[in-house]
C-alpha cells in the first residue's frame, strides 16, 4: 500500500477511535512510524487529510444509493440501502460526530457537503418514488415526498448525536454498530403512515429487528431479579 493511502486509512482509524480534535498530524505520523516531514510531503495539513477522507465517503454513499431503474424495487433493496448507509456512517463516524465544526473550518468541505446532501436527498426521494411504483408505499405528491426524504436524512445524520446524549453516562467510544443501526427503526417508523396494506406486516416485522434499547432498559435487563 502506498504511503498516501496508509496515511488516509490510519487517520480515519484514529479519528474514529479518538475524535478528530484529539488527533494531530504528529500523532498520525507516530502511529505510522514515519516522520512528520514524510506526512507533509503527501498532505499539507490535517484539513487536507479530512477533505480527502470525505471524498472517499462521498463515493461510498453514492455507490450505495445507485438505484436500479430497470426493475421494480423490493424490500430487500430498501433494507440494503438502509444497512449500507448506516455501515458507511459507522465507517466514517468521526465526520458526523463533529460535522458542524469540520464544515465551519473548511470552506471546501462545506461546499462539497452541501452538494452531497442534495444528491442524497434526491436519491432518497427517488427511492420513495420507486417504492410507490412497486406498491410498497402509497404514491405521494412531490412536495410531501421531499419532506419525507428530508426527515429520513435528518434521522440518519443525527442518530449518532442522539446516542451520544442518550448514553451520556457512557463514553462515546462505547457506542457500537449495532446501536447505530437501531436508527433504521426510526427511518422505517417514518414510513408507517404510507405503507400499503399488502406490505405493512412485512415492513413492521423488518422494523422490529432494529428496535432500539435505551440505556435505562439495558440497566434494568442487567439488574438481578
Amino acid at each position: 500500500m502506498k504511503t498516501r493511502d496508509k496515511i488516509l486509512l490510519s487517520s480515519l482509524e484514529l479519528f474514529n477511535e479518538q475524535g478528530e480534535r484529539n488527533v494531530t498530524t504528529n500523532h498520525i505520523a507516530a502511529y505510522l512510524a514515519i516522520s512528520p516531514g514524510n506526512l507533509y510531503y503527501h498532505f499539507r495539513n490535517k484539513s487536507d487529510i479530512i477533505y480527502e477522507i470525505f471524498q472517499e465517503y462521498e463515493k461510498l454513499v453514492d455507490f450505495y444509493l445507485d438505484i436500479p431503474e430497470n426493475r421494480p424495487m423490493t424490500l430487500d433493496d430498501m433494507t440494503f440501502y438502509l444497512e449500507s448507509v448506516f455501515d458507511g456512517l459507522w465507517s466514517y463516524r468521526f465526520f458526523h460526530r463533529d460535522l458542524e465544526y469540520l464544515l465551519d473550518r473548511d470552506p471546501r468541505l462545506r461546499s462539497d457537503y452541501r452538494e452531497f446532501t442534495n444528491r442524497c436527498l434526491a436519491a432518497i426521494s427517488r427511492i420513495f418514488e420507486k417504492l410507490a411504483d412497486a406498491g410498497i408505499v402509497e404514491p405521494q405528491p412531490e412536495a410531501l415526498r421531499g419532506a419525507m426524504s428530508l426527515n429520513v436524512w435528518l434521522v440518519i445524520t443525527n442518530w449518532m448525536a442522539f446516542l451520544k446524549t442518550a448514553h451520556a453516562a457512557k463514553a462515546s467510544a462505547c457506542l457500537t454498530l449495532h446501536e447505530l443501526k437501531q436508527g433504521i427503526y426510526q427511518v422505517l417508523t417514518l414510513e408507517i403512515p404510507y405503507l400499503t396494506p399488502v406490505y405493512r406486516e412485512q415492513v413492521m416485522s423488518l422494523r422490529e429487528k432494529y428496535r432500539p434499547t435505551m440505556p435505562e432498559q439495558e440497566e434494568k435487563s442487567e439488574s438481578p431479579a
